[in-house]
């Protein structure tokens, strides 16, 4: 399946960092690796979201076409006429759906707002065709020669603890969407996205970051020395940079580096709209490559989270049969409050002592009436909430106290995650924490994370938080053996037969086959959880057709989060994929009859991804082989 390339090397990688709430694209020339390029920037836009990145929203026509992506989609879609966008399909926020389900297939379903459903994978890949098409012509613009099409590594991010079906999702959704074709796998890398930023990270200079250890607090949010905050001159340098859109990359490793010796170790907090994904990396000097120390944790603890504690309150102060009713009949308007919503959320601070007003859409104040027979107003004083009132600008007014409440729960289970990592053994002395990704531009997050972990180690966050796994996943593409060493998320193996040892196995395991004594279903190991596993390390097993003229060899592969299973059958231990090898005719001059054919297959479980080969060892010819994790 992995062909060598030919000879001609990537003029060009583009990283699509397909986010929760936001993605966007970069790219890089390999002639000129220091430079990254960042996407133009979008129409639209929101008041108090300055970024590069656009929404991960979607419109689908009714008849299932596409329509636009971003910011395009929501103001299309917010321009509909009520009763006609009940048939468009606006989708937002879908790759938490990929997370949540367990048995993800290319069947998988996903639900638009107004409740038609459209298959997963055409979702994924119409987004994905979107940011194709957008960064092909602004590849093409920035480049004197012709590019062909083989000549761009595509770079894909995901989750760091994502499972394999769904990396595997990813990138057949990428093929679906002709980024690469099926015969040039090696031209796609799915990139993982703490992984991304902790690359990045090594590159920064101490200009380029915030030590949040350093600052003086004032009632909740650090001053520089001259009094002012330090995200104002963070947002100025931010700016000034955005104008350029090309940003300049260490060679080697940044200056921030120098202060860490050889073997120290840092956790990189992803800290994004869907998830939080944390990493734990040491640094290798002198060649600058990371080894991975402990398997990728997390959980879905992003921001998003905050967003749906504050749907919660709606429903507890208007009833949840209104608002679904509310977001099934003016889907529209929802969007708009979110929208809202999530403006002001981005402008909550620790220790602010006035509210914040949200605005209700005309039609959420209209519809209540005719819904409910009483006003808004009412169903506040009625709902005993005495931290949410109504303004007397018809606004729902948040006291500081709700505030809090709503991001408590996430910021919780976020510093909970990372206070549970740093009690791993091959975690202890960790000097460093790096937050990255779009939450951690929240004070509120930032303040709390410094509050509960700022004794036990220096936090730091890039100053372009919010970019930094986009250009963590540039570099990646221009070198992806940058990290050397690997844990594995899970123990990984086959069912086999064994000799049936008396005593040792038990009875109901025992297969009696011409004449001899078998034990099924042990597992054989390939890799076992956690274990370290370097780049381009293998794990080779033989397999025979049971019987001549066989033309495929089907092997299910098992995985447990546990090392302690010796059957397959064991409590824990689960089916999740299969590989395939296809077997070539037997060559004339073999007596394919008489000798077994012996095909050795080669795994490999360093990389990203799960990958393996496989050789017909008479023949010496490469025998296609797949592994696969989707059709379960």
């Amino acid at each position: 399946q992995y062909v060598q390339r030919k000879s001609r090397p990537f003029s060009v990688v583009v990283a699509i960092d397909f986010g929760t709430t936001s993605s966007g694209y970069a790219f890089s020339f390999t002639g000129d690796p220091e430079a990254i390029h960042m996407m133009r920037r979008w129409e639209g836009g929101d008041p108090g979201v300055a970024n590069q990145k656009s929404p991960t929203s979607l419109l689908l026509t009714p008849e299932l076409k596409f329509h636009s992506f971003g910011f395009a989609a929501r103001d299309s879609y917010h321009d509909l006429d009520p009763e006609e966008a009940q048939h468009w399909l606006y989708f937002d926020k879908f790759k938490m759906k990929i997370h949540s389900i367990s048995d993800l297939t290319m069947e998988t379903e996903l639900e638009a707002v107004s409740g038609r459903r459209v298959k997963a994978i055409e979702v994924f890949a119409h987004a994905l065709r979107f940011f194709k098409e957008h960064a092909l012509k602004e590849v093409k613009d920035q480049s004197s020669s012709v590019l062909e099409r083989d000549e761009v590594r595509w770079v894909i991010t995901v989750p760091a603890v994502w499972r394999q079906p769904a990396k595997q999702f990813m990138r057949e959704a990428a093929y679906l969407a002709e980024l690469v074709s099926h015969d040039s796998p090696e031209q796609l890398l799915i990139a993982l996205e703490p992984e991304a930023a902790s690359i990045y990270c090594r590159k920064l200079r101490l200009h380029q970051v915030i030590d949040l250890s350093l600052r003086p607090m004032s009632n909740g949010f650090s001053l520089e020395s001259d009094g002012s905050r330090p995200f104002d001159s963070t947002r100025e340098q931010l700016r000034k940079a955005r104008h350029s859109r090309t940003f300049l990359v260490e060679s080697g490793t940044g200056e921030f580096w120098s202060e860490m010796q050889t073997g120290d170790r840092y956790i990189v907090a992803d800290c994004g709209g869907g998830t939080v994904d944390l990493t734990v990396h040491q640094i290798e000097q002198p060649q600058g490559t990371l080894k991975e120390l402990y398997k990728a944790s997390g959980g879905p603890y992003g921001a998003v989270g905050v967003d749906l504690a504050f749907e919660a309150m709606l429903c507890q102060i208007f009833g949840e049969d209104f608002i679904d009713s509310f977001k099934a009949k003016r889907p529209a308007a929802w969007v708009d409050l979110t929208i809202a919503f999530e403006a002001r959320k981005r402008t909550a601070t620790p220790g602010r002592s006035n509210g914040l007003n949200i605005s209700l859409p005309f039609s959420f104040i209209d519809y209540y009436k005719r819904h409910r027979g009483q006003s808004v107003e009412t169903a506040l004083r009625k709902s005993n909430m005495n931290i949410v009132k109504w303004s007397s600008q018809g606004m729902l007014r948040l006291t500081a106290e709700a505030m809090n409440e709503l991001f408590q729960p996430t910021i919780n289970n976020i510093i909970k995650h990372i206070e549970e990592l740093m009690k791993k053994q091959e975690v202890q002395g960790v000097r460093f924490l790096f937050l990255v990704g779009g939450f951690a531009e929240s004070p509120m997050l930032q303040q709390a994370v410094q509050n509960a972990l700022g004794q036990t180690c220096r936090i730091i966050i890039p100053q372009d938080v919010g970019l930094t796994i986009l250009k963590g996943a540039v570099l990646f593409g221009l070198d992806p053996t940058v990290v050397r060493v690997r844990r594995c998320p899970l123990t990984y193996g086959v069912g086999v037969l064994n000799r049936f040892v008396e005593g040792r196995h038990p009875r109901d395991k025992l297969l009696v086959k011409e004449g001899r004594e078998w034990c099924t279903d042990i597992l054989d190991r390939f890799v076992s959880v956690d274990q370290s596993v370097a780049l381009g390390e293998v794990v080779r097993r033989s397999y025979t057709p049971a019987r001549t003229g066989q033309r495929k060899i089907i092997i299910n592969i098992y995985c447990s989060a546990t090392d302690d299973v010796v059957y397959i059958s064991d409590p824990g231990v689960r089916k999740c994929g299969a590989i395939t090898l296809d077997l070539p005719e037997a060559l004339p001059g073999t007596v394919a009859g008489v000798e077994r054919r012996e095909i050795r297959a080669t795994m490999q479980f360093g990389d990203t991804e799960i990958k393996v080969m496989a050789v017909d060892v008479a023949s010496e010819r490469t025998v296609r082989a797949t592994i696969d994790f989707l059709s379960n």
